[in-house]
């Protein structure tokens, strides 16, 4: 395989076997990913973009050897992660959102420099890249915390920060911002965006259910639904590929009722909803076959009992690409 990539697969196929077997589900079995193909270049910061349960983190784990595909053929560096899994793991690293690595009764800096021994890294360049790195993560005067005693957030920048101590060639992050706070989240984007720019020939893989981060992020990405990969492309590109398509925000009051009829309006090519509780108001998202047809949407809204708060027409947004592929947005679990 090609060194020059830093990550190939193959028709990635992941199944899994499940005691109590939904109807659609045949003999048991799960498709976590379905025939995979994903090329991702050296020095790119690459997202899987997709909901809870798409097949972002299963991906993740066979390319990190944490787990065997099914079939298909993946490759990290040009290295088969099944025949070569030990070859892999000297040159990846991998932070999960919300993880617990480390002994509670060691402090912060004792924790990261045991994981830098893991690797091999000499002692003088493990505590002179921790000590950067708790700076520029405002870190420093949690160094000799235990962490048993950190905070979820805390922890989980010290997670962010054992994931590059070891300056792995590539870095596997699952939604590494997962349950954080906006400023610790902005702290870990900005680490991240940083580590990149300054080590061109290393590749971040991010996994993530946050558009905003995936727009902010990748250099590419793609979209992953029920293993599937939908489409893949720079962000900027995925939008531009939707603008000969019109795409609509409308907010009403709060429905409860009615949602699966908007699907058979003439004009419709796709439609989501999220529901806001906290103001009593629905949001729809329409991505129409050109604007003519909103006149369809507004009549099917009054008829439904529905008042319009706001209409506009709007620039494509990646939720709106992600709509247009799936038919729901990420938050949107159906009708």
């Amino acid at each position: 395989m090609r060194k020059d990539f830093a990550v190939q697969t193959f028709d990635l196929c992941r199944t899994f076997k499940v005691k109590k077997a939904k109807k659609e589900e045949s003999n048991g079995l799960v498709t976590a990913l379905d025939n995979v193909n994903l090329t991702i270049k050296k020095g790119e910061l690459f997202g899987l973009l997709g909901p809870n349960g798409a097949g972002k983190t299963t991906l993740i784990k066979i390319l990190s050897t944490l787990l065997l595909p099914t079939s298909g053929k993946a490759f990290v560096d040009g290295i088969d992660v099944v025949k070569y899994p030990e070859k892999v793991r000297k040159i990846i690293n991998m932070v999960t959102g919300g993880e617990t690595s480390g002994y509670g009764i060691l402090t912060v800096k004792e924790t990261l420099w045991m994981f830098s021994q893991f690797y091999g890294i000499p002692t003088r360049v493990a505590r002179e890249r921790i000590d950067q790195m708790l700076e520029f993560l405002d870190m420093e005067k949690f160094a000799k915390t235990k962490i048993g005693k950190l905070s979820s957030g805390m922890r989980q920048k010290m997670n962010i920060i054992r994931g590059f101590v070891c300056d792995p060639e590539i870095l596997f992050l699952d939604e590494p911002t997962l349950g954080l706070d906006v400023q610790i989240s902005r702290d870990v984007r900005k680490y991240i965006k940083k580590w990149v720019k300054e080590n061109p020939q290393k590749t971040v893989l991010l996994t993530t259910h946050y558009m905003a981060e995936a727009d902010e992020l990748c250099d590419r990405l793609a979209i992953i639904d029920q293993g599937k990969v939908m489409a893949y492309d720079s962000p900027s590109n995925l939008k531009r590929a939707l603008k000969r398509d019109a795409v609509f925000h409308i907010e009403v009051n709060l429905l409860t009722n009615g949602l699966e009829n908007f699907n058979s309006i003439p004009g419709i090519k796709n439609f989501a909803f999220e529901h806001k509780h906290h103001v009593g108001k629905t949001l729809l998202k329409f991505i129409l076959v050109d604007d003519s047809f909103i006149s369809n949407v507004t009549k099917a809204l009054s008829e439904n009992g529905s008042k319009i708060i706001t209409l506009s027409k709007v620039e494509p947004t990646l939720e709106d690409v992600f709509v247009s592929l799936v038919g729901k947005g990420l938050e949107q679990e159906g009708f």
